[in-house]
This record gives structure tokens, C-alpha cells and sequence, in this order.
């Protein structure tokens, strides 16, 4: 259905919608959530890493000020796991027995009046433990493995007969580290029993999910649930599960028939939501002399919890990065004495493209070739796995794009051959892309009586600009000027909708609610067809323009009316649709569905005494599809570039092995960029829209820092002449 005259979706974009209201504090996090008669609830963690609890003394927090209740696993209920999800199996349920698989899991839960009450019962809890031997390190022998956890491993050709004859080879050992989320908001929850309805307030990226979640949990049908997260204070992945202490809030709430409210402490954050699970991999590369690729081999293993599932297939991009006729992916799981491993912006190809693309530029130093004529020279024209077309591809011209704004071409290929005074200067470039990812989605489109709209969906947006984005979608096809648009989301009871993750919710959200907005418009035309007062009289859809909140006939501005006087007419308070969007089938489509693509080009300076590493600039050019809010995409790119740096240069979540405690888990120990760590950034979008939905689209939330960390390792090798193949770059490596 097409209603406009071409539809301004792509331009510099608009201020966010929600701008305002955050910045004059008026947003409601979760963390800002109080209702009347509400406890607050405080958490109590294991001390061992591995082990069992000997005993649990839970008299002298019972008897403090303000204390309604200890929960242990003594007399707990039983509760079942929650549902297998789109993204994978949902957390254990807490408290089940006497067990500690990691430190600092939990091991009880106080509840008291108010939050100083609880927090002070819950040091009065004493708890011995029955050790046992921790697994805390990945490349520890005693771990067990998990083989091909996904069933995405590749094997493609015969590696091994092309490596023994390629003309060059390159093998090596790359690690990243676990990395933490540590989004700004700290993740709160507020539950709340009215009989045997339940509503809760939660930091999450999918209501919708959370809602399936208590309904499972706690024997509910999901229309007595209720999730609410209308504004979250960040994610970059680990709202996307329902946690442990999530369920005991809920439980808690309804054992002391009160509501109960917990908010964590960034302490906890770091053994309670999840985190980047680190990786140990092996990277071969053949090619002939002419630096195409004969032979791709890559195997990772990375890190899981104990009786935990992360999906999270750190090699199985180089199965479909490059045109190579033989390839061999091998992804493995170490089970480990560790908080459950998440979602972390980029899952994935976050660590695997640091170590491919690093291995192709040390591929491209062994034969003397630029890095970036070697990535063009093994361009993968088609999908290298099913040989269908993509429908999308434009990465060729992001390298054009990039190297022409970067000015690559002033490269000299000779490590520590470009210097500033004592600043050894460095290029270093990385091809990336991120998998497409798609769910069904739903949204509702309202037209008003008095020629508003009222949009929404069970959506979340945790600063990816959603609400914005979806206001300029509704407001397009509804031809209603923006600021009488109104979308809502963040609502289980709205229509169900998608997690705010995997780069997937912009392209089904928007194609749903285009769909509703669409029905609407249908139902107006439906409501005049017969109606000789108007002149929009037996119209179809395709006759009429929508535009200034009225429809008229196409080329006839004249003969037209609008929304307010058709309702006004008709008696009608308000005209609802539903629409729906559904992933494309590549059967159907004869093409591969594309994710993102995109080309990072990144300066280094490394004082040449020191060893002192500074990110000078950074190119980043992306093919996006259609992009919706040029302001938006933009700031999600530099976002996830910011994200990017800190994996590359300062992230690291430091585990005692022997203990399994996490050694820095807060902002002033675990490091991230801040202002003077982020040089000047670029930002440019190639391409056209994509051919797998109507609208056109493709995330940009993930592609952003994917290949960052690689460019800056590929930039400090060419400045120093070292190659540094574990993350985070520090300068000891380089002294």
C-alpha cells in the first residue's frame, strides 16, 4: 500500500521526541518507581565461588528493625525454569537447593520496610560454606566442554589440503576478556500482587518476554501480567533475560503481600545481569600469492556458567565474512564457576571479528599487501554459504566511502614508519558486518476524533531513540503532522513485540507499525466509500495522498478531507488497527537476508617512550539499509564505537581465580572511555534500502562497535611494529 508521496524517511533527522522529559528528570526509570505500601528488598551473596551451604543463620536478621522476611532456600517453593526464548533458555530459578556455583550468587533475600532495614538485616545473615573446587579460568583442564552448542559449526571444502598448499599462512592465538555492561541506570524492579494480578516494573529490553516469563514462573496466564518498563536507563544487552533476583522480588511481593521494590548496587551488577563472556581463539588463514584466500579456520571457545545457556557463536561469522572456498568454523563452551554470561553489545561478533580481522592484517603484512585491497580482493559477492544473493550489500562502497574520508591512501605500509614529534602515528582499518536477526512483531495505530494518533507497541527503548523513530514511522504513513503523533511502548499489555536487541527491532517495528497505521487509512476509505458527502468517495488506497492530517486524491490537493471532519461526520471517537510484520523467508525471497556491513578506519598515537595509546579519530562507514533518523543512527554508531574503544583499550572484568570474587566491580576499578579517551568521529551511511522488508531498514544498534577493537589493534601494530593479540591494548604491551 502506498500513501504517500515519497515518504521522508531519510534526512538529518529530528530531536528526540523523549529528549525533553529526560532532560528535565521527569522520565521514570524503574529505579524511580514508588508505589503506595511498598518493602524494599536487599540481597544476600555467596562468599564461594564453588561449594555448598553447611549452614544458614537467619535469626538475628529476622529479629532487626523494620525485617517482614527472609527468604532461603529453606522452605522455598519450587519453581520452574522460565520458557526457551528467542534468544535462548531463560536462567535457572533461584534458590532451589544448597548449591553455590559461582561467587556472589544469591543466597538469600531480606525483606524490610525500607531500604537502609533491609540492606543492614542482610549483613546479619550468616552463612558457612562446604568449599568445593572452583573452575574459574578458561583454559583450565578441568572445564567441561561444551561441542558446537548451537549447531552453527562449518565445514566447508578441505581446509586441511588447502592450507598444506597455500603459498602463505598465518596462524595465531587471540583472547579477549569477560567484559561487563555497565549501563548508567542501576536495574531495579518493583512487583506488585493485586490478588492473582501481577505488574511489575523492571528494567528489561522485552516485555513481552518478561510477561511469558512470570506467567510461567508463577502458574499465571499471561493476561493476569503485567510488565512496565516505559523508560530504561541502558542495557546493551542484559535486560534481555529475566534474572534471579528478578523472581525472588516477585516472589517476595507476594509472600509478604506487600509490594517489594530492589534496586541493585553497581557491585551487584556485576554478578547478577550478566556480562560479555571472555574467549580463547585460533585463527588460520592460507592464501595465494595474489592474497586470495585458499583456507579459513577458526576456532573459539569461550566462557559459560555452570547449569546456564548463552548464545553467543563467537566463530561463525567466518564462515560468511569472505569468498573462500574452504572454511572450518568450531565454536566450544567451558563451563565455569562464573556469574551467567549475557548479551553485550555486539554479542559474538564482538570478540570474532577482533580475531579475524586482525588475522587478515597480519595475512596482508605476510604478503606485502594493502589490508584494505586484501579485504576487496576476497569480497564475497553472494552469500558464501548458500550462494543466494544478499538483499543488501553495499560494504564494497563503505571501504570506498571510508578510506576516501579517513584519507587511507596517505598510509605509509611500513610499521612505525608515520610519526607526530614523539607520537608514533598508526592506520589501521577492519571489514565488519552484523548477522540479520528478525522476530514477528505487532503495534496498534489509533486515529483520534480531534485528528491525533495514538501508536504503540510492547517495545522498549533504551536510548536507541525508539520512541523518536516510531513517532516519524506513525506520523509518515498516518500523513499527521509529528507533534500529533504520540507513540507509546514499553507495556506488556500492548501488543507483543520483539526485545530491544540483536539490531532487530527497528526494521519489524516499523514494518508493524507502517502495517497498522496502513489499516487505518484503510478503515477511513472504508468508512467514506459510500459516503456522498465526501470527496474521497469510493477510493482505494492507492488513489489518495495522506499528508497535513487529511487525505486527498492523488494529484488533486483540492478534493480531499480531513481525519477530524470524516470522524466528526460519522459519530466516530476513534478509528483502530492492528498490524503485524513477520521475518522474511529467504525460501520466498531467493536471497540471503542482510544485516548490517560496514568499515571502520581508525588513527593511533602511541607515545614512542611510554607506550601511552591514544584513539585520535576514528571513520566508520555503514550500510544501514534505509536509515530512518540520520541524528539517531548517527549517535548509535558513535555509541557503539565509544563501546568499542573501551573493549579494545580498557574493559576488563578481573576474576581472583582462586576465589572467583570479581576484583573490580566498580565504575572507579572497571575502566571505560570518557571523553578524553574518544577522538573525533565520523560518521557516513552508504547504500540503498533493503530488499528483505518493506521498509528497508537494518540495525545499526550492534554494527557500530563491531571491528572497532580490530582497527585500533591493526592501527597500534602499524605504528609500533607490535602485534598485540589479547584484549584490552595496554601500554605494558607495549613497552
Amino acid at each position: 500500500m502506498s500513501l504517500v508521496e515519497p515518504a521522508p524517511l531519510v534526512g538529518a533527522g529530528i530531536d528526540r521526541v523523549d529528549g525533553a522529559l529526560k532532560a528535565a528528570g521527569a522520565a521514570a526509570y524503574p529505579s524511580d518507581v514508588n508505589v503506595p505500601g511498598q518493602v524494599h528488598a536487599a540481597l544476600v551473596q555467596s562468599t564461594v565461588a564453588s561449594g555448598r551451604i553447611r549452614s544458614l543463620d537467619t535469626l538475628a536478621a529476622e529479629a532487626a528493625p523494620g525485617v517482614l522476611r527472609v527468604i532461603t532456600h529453606r522452605g522455598m517453593p519450587r519453581l520452574p525454569d522460565g520458557p526457551m526464548t528467542a534468544l535462548g533458555a531463560s536462567p535457572p530459578a533461584p534458590l532451589q537447593d544448597d548449591r553455590v556455583l559461582h561467587h556472589g550468587q544469591h543466597v538469600a533475600m531480606v525483606v524490610a520496610e525500607t531500604p537502609e532495614e533491609a540492606v543492614a538485616a542482610a549483613r546479619l545473615v550468616e552463612v558457612e560454606y562446604e568449599p568445593g573446587d572452583a573452575v574459574t579460568r578458561l583454559d583450565d583442564p578441568r572445564a567441561r566442554l561444551v561441542e558446537n552448542p548451537w549447531g552453527l559449526d562449518s565445514d566447508r571444502g578441505s581446509v586441511a589440503e588447502a592450507l598444506d598448499t597455500a603459498d602463505v599462512k598465518v596462524s595465531a592465538t587471540y583472547t579477549t576478556p569477560d567484559n561487563t555492561n555497565n549501563p548508567l541506570g542501576l536495574f531495579a524492579t518493583v512487583a506488585v500482587w493485586e490478588g492473582d494480578k501481577l505488574t511489575v516494573h523492571d528494567t528489561t529490553q522485552w516485555p513481552s518476554m518478561a510477561r511469558a516469563t512470570f506467567a510461567k514462573v508463577f502458574g499465571l496466564p499471561e493476561s493476569s501480567v503485567r510488565v512496565l518498563a516505559p523508560y530504561v536507563g541502558g542495557a546493551f544487552g542484559n535486560g534481555l533475560r529475566v534474572w534471579p533476583h528478578v523472581i525472588l522480588t516477585v516472589l517476595a511481593a507476594r509472600m509478604v503481600k506487600r509490594p517489594v521494590k530492589i534496586v541493585l548496587t553497581r557491585p551487584q551488577m556485576f554478578c547478577s545481569i550478566g556480562h560479555r563472556p571472555s574467549s580463547i581463539q585460533h585463527v588460520t588463514l592460507g592464501a595465494d600469492r595474489s592474497g586470495a584466500l585458499v583456507a579459513v579456520e577458526h576456532r573459539a571457545t569461550s566462557s559459560v556458567a555452570m547449569e546456564d545457556d548463552d548464545y553467543e557463536p563467537v566463530a561463525a561469522s567466518s564462515a560468511v565474512s569472505y569468498a573462500c572456498a574452504n572454511v572450518l568454523t568450531r565454536d566450544v563452551q567451558a563451563r565455569l564457576n562464573i556469574p551467567d554470561p549475557t548479551s553485550m553489545r555486539a554479542p559474538a561478533e564482538g570478540q570474532g571479528n577482533f580475531a579475524l580481522e586482525s588475522a587478515l592484517d597480519e595475512l596482508a603484512f605476510a604478503l606485502k599487501t594493502d589490508p584494505l585491497e586484501l579485504r576487496l580482493r576476497n569480497y564475497a559477492e553472494i552469500h558464501p554459504g548458500n550462494g543466494l544473493p544478499w538483499t543488501s550489500k553495499a560494504l564494497r562502497e563503505c571501504y570506498r566511502a571510508g578510506a576516501e574520508r579517513f584519507g587511507w591512501s596517505r598510509r605509509d605500509p611500513e610499521p612505525r614508519s608515520m610519526r607526530d614529534g614523539d607520537w608514533l602515528v598508526g592506520y589501521g582499518m577492519a571489514g565488519v558486518s552484523y548477522p540479520w536477526y528478525a522476530q514477528p512483531c505487532n503495534a496498534r495505530a489509533t486515529v483520534n476524533r480531534d485528528g491525533s494518533a495514538f501508536v504503540r507497541s510492547a517495545a522498549t527503548d533504551i536510548g536507541t531513540g525508539t520512541y523518536t523513530v516510531m513517532t516519524q514511522v506513525s506520523a509518515d504513513a498516518l500523513g499527521i503532522p509529528l507533534a500529533r503523533v504520540r507513540f507509546d511502548l514499553g507495556d506488556s499489555d500492548m501488543p507483543v513485540s520483539p526485545q530491544a536487541g540483536g539490531s532487530g527491532l527497528t526494521g519489524a517495528l516499523a514494518t508493524a507499525v507502517r502495517d497498522a497505521c496502513e489499516r487505518v487509512v484503510q478503515q477511513v476509505l472504508d468508512l467514506v466509500g459510500e459516503d456522498g458527502e465526501s470527496p474521497l468517495r469510493g477510493c482505494s488506497p492507492e488513489d489518495v495522498v495522506v499528508a497535513d492530517g487529511r487525505l486527498h486524491r492523488r494529484g488533486r490537493p483540492d478534493q480531499g478531507e480531513s481525519y477530524a471532519d470524516i470522524l466528526g461526520r460519522h459519530g466516530k471517537e476513534e478509528l483502530t488497527a492492528d498490524g503485524a510484520s513477520s521475518p522474511a523467508d529467504p525460501s520466498t525471497l531467493g536471497m540471503a537476508p542482510a544485516g548490517a556491513f560496514g568499515a571502520k578506519f581508525v588513527e593511533v598515537r602511541v607515545d614512542a617512550d611510554l607506550g601511552i595509546i591514544r584513539v585520535a579519530r576514528v571513520v566508520s562507514a555503514i550500510d544501514g539499509g534505509r536509515i530512518l533518523n540520520e541524528k539517531t543512527a548517527r549517535s548509535q554508531i558513535i555509541g557503539g564505537t565509544v563501546g568499542g574503544i573501551g573493549q579494545a583499550l580498557f574493559e576488563e572484568t578481573a576474576t581472583d581465580s582462586g576465589t572467583g570474587r570479581i576484583a573490580n566491580a566498580t565504575l572507579g576499578d572497571y575502566l571505560v572511555p570518557v571523553n578524553a579517551d574518544v577522538g573525533d568521529m565520523d560518521v557516513v551511511f552508504v547504500g540503498e534500502p533493503d530488499r528483505a522488508t518493506p521498509i528497508g531498514t537494518k540495525g545499526v544498534g550492534e554494527v557500530g562497535l563491531v571491528g572497532i577493537a580490530a582497527a585500533i589493534a591493526n592501527a597500534v601494530h602499524h605504528a609500533t611494529g607490535k602485534r598485540v593479540r589479547s584484549l584490552p591494548i595496554t601500554l605494558d604491551d607495549l613497552l
